[in-house]
């Protein structure tokens, strides 16, 4: 069983930042691929970044240039340093990853508003 526990979100004026952050646990040696995703209300949940063990990554369109997603492998930990922030990224934002079985976390509010 795989546990992914988010942090990070919260109130945020637009053109400001956050970083959110995913700790990955369990019965795990590695995790290879894990990404971000959001869900704003009344809308479809959308990948906004992934990133391989390796390292390489993919950004949905509408974050490229802003939003940043890099790992820690030894800690088992992503994150996603989100600048420039704008209104529409309203939303929560959920950590995946798959081991085998598709892992979710449990959701953290990033609010974008003056």
């Amino acid at each position: 069983q795989v546990q992914l526990v988010e942090s990070g979100g919260g109130v945020v004026q637009p053109g400001g930042s956050l970083r959110l952050s995913c700790a990955a646990s369990g019965s795990i040696v590695s995790v290879n691929f894990m990404g971000w995703y959001r869900q704003a209300p009344g809308k479809q949940r959308e990948m906004v970044a992934t990133i391989s063990r390796r390292g390489t990554t993919d950004y949905a369109d509408s974050v490229k240039g802003r939003f940043t997603i890099s790992r820690d492998n030894a800690k088992k930990t992503v994150y996603l340093q989100m600048n420039s922030l704008k209104p529409d990224d309203t939303a929560v934002y959920y950590c995946y990853t798959y081991i085998f079985n598709h892992y979710w976390g449990q959701g953290t509010q990033v609010t974008v508003s003056s």
